[in-house]
């Protein structure tokens, strides 16, 4: 299987992806036949930055769990609002 059909499962899920040019936290947002699309977190305020678009060539690693993961998740939970 390509990794590209698998993180097809991880559509709108919390990630860390590791890339030629850098690595970010973030949302990923979709996923297309040659790139993904993510939207970076920033890990200070929780507040989403910039949406990148990274080819598929250029990605190294991806990090679906974890510790990190956990606790952005946590984060971004802890911030929702409520609806009554």
């Amino acid at each position: 299987m390509r990794m590209l059909e698998k993180l097809r499962e991880y559509e709108s899920q919390y990630v860390f992806v590791k890339w030629a040019f850098g690595g970010e936290y973030g949302k990923l947002l979709s996923v297309g036949d040659d790139y993904i699309e993510l939207a970076i977190i920033d890990v200070d305020t929780m507040e989403y930055r910039e949406t990148l678009m990274i080819m598929s060539s250029l990605i190294f690693e991806i990090s679906l769990g974890g510790a990190d993961i956990a606790r952005i998740v946590a984060e971004v939970s802890s911030r929702m609002s409520v609806r009554e």
